[in-house]
């Protein structure tokens, strides 16, 4: 068995992927100013946090835009590389759920070998199927509304009034945070924990070589 260099990251993903982290991180702590402005301060005033948290909101959602037209129309790879196939639900996801609770810990290889083709793991690709096609879209909707009560007031109404919409964006809003602290640890679980952050540098990322085949 031997490594070789594999290009992961083109540089549309990299730039997306790093706006995107910015943009969530800056989404998170001002959201906890404006939900607890007692206890966070970090951005001076209450209205400053609002209107930080409003502009980072824009660029997620624009983000998000770019990543969807990239991997759509560019790339033409969405469904193959985030769908989950019927072999990542049937085997493929037991076994990484394995891997990363217990068989790693004893030492034990990655049962999956990223190529371009098949960048994620089956837990990855299901976790990225939830996040990138729920929880973004509603989030992103929730806070669209509101930032625009007055126009989309009836809009509002309809999910049940301010204090439920309020609600629901909060709710989302901590399922992303829990989502970006899960993904960074998951992302220090490779042979070193930087190697799976240098790939979102520099695109290329040191796999395992197993001939011709790949495991999925």
């Amino acid at each position: 068995m031997s490594s070789i260099m594999v290009y992961l990251q083109p540089i549309p993903v990299r730039i997306w992927h790093w706006l995107n982290a910015l943009g969530i991180v800056t989404l998170c702590v001002s959201g906890a100013q404006i939900r607890f402005p007692e206890y966070v301060t970090l951005f001076g005033s209450y209205r400053s946090a609002i209107m930080l948290h409003n502009t980072a909101g824009i660029v997620v959602a624009l983000s998000f835009s770019i990543w969807f037209f990239y991997y759509k129309f560019v790339a033409d790879s969405l469904a193959d590389i985030y769908i989950p196939k019927g072999s990542d639900l049937t085997t493929g996801l037991f076994r990484q759920v394995i891997f990363y609770f217990f068989a790693y810990f004893f030492g034990a290889p990655n049962p999956h070998h990223a190529t371009p083709e098949s960048k994620f793991n089956p837990l990855q690709k299901s976790a990225y199927l939830a996040i990138m096609f729920v929880l973004m879209p509603f989030v992103s909707l929730t806070g669209i509304l509101l930032m625009n009560m007055g126009p989309m007031r009836e809009i509002v109404m309809l999910v049940g009034g301010l204090k439920i919409l309020v609600a629901i964006h909060f709710l989302l809003a901590c399922s992303l945070c829990a989502f970006i602290f899960t993904h960074v640890y998951l992302a220090t679980l490779g042979s070193t924990p930087l190697a799976y952050f240098k790939p979102m540098w520099s695109g290329w990322e040191k796999v395992e070589h197993h001939g011709t085949e790949h495991s999925h």
